[in-house]
């Protein structure tokens, strides 16, 4: 290895680790407002909900409803989680469906 991919890969590895270590520097010794820890609470639905609705709604970079079978398998999905209140059997319903629709369409 050449001199400039290791310094490339150590440059990476910094950047990469700084963003990780100053917030716990900084939050180790402070308390963290409590306005702070009520905003986090909202933070891993906003993402479950984010990549949830991209990929069951987006089609080749567009919105679609109707022909998008994926919508039909999540509305099973919400269908059997809400009638169950199972996960696992909820998993299972959503590959099931969304293998019989691949294979009918």
């Amino acid at each position: 290895m050449n001199n400039q991919l290791i310094l490339l890969i150590l440059g990476m590895a910094f950047v990469s680790y700084l963003p990780r270590v100053i917030p716990m520097m900084y939050f180790s010794k402070r308390e963290i407002p409590q306005w702070f820890h009520d905003w986090m609470k909202y933070v891993p639905a906003a993402l479950f909900a984010a990549l949830f609705f991209k990929d069951v709604f987006i089609v080749d970079h567009s919105f679609s409803l109707i022909t998008n079978i994926k919508v039909l398998a999540a509305v099973l999905v919400m269908i059997v989680a809400y009638k169950t209140k199972s996960m696992g059997l909820s998993v299972v319903a959503g590959l099931g469906s969304l293998l019989l629709l691949n294979y009918l369409m």
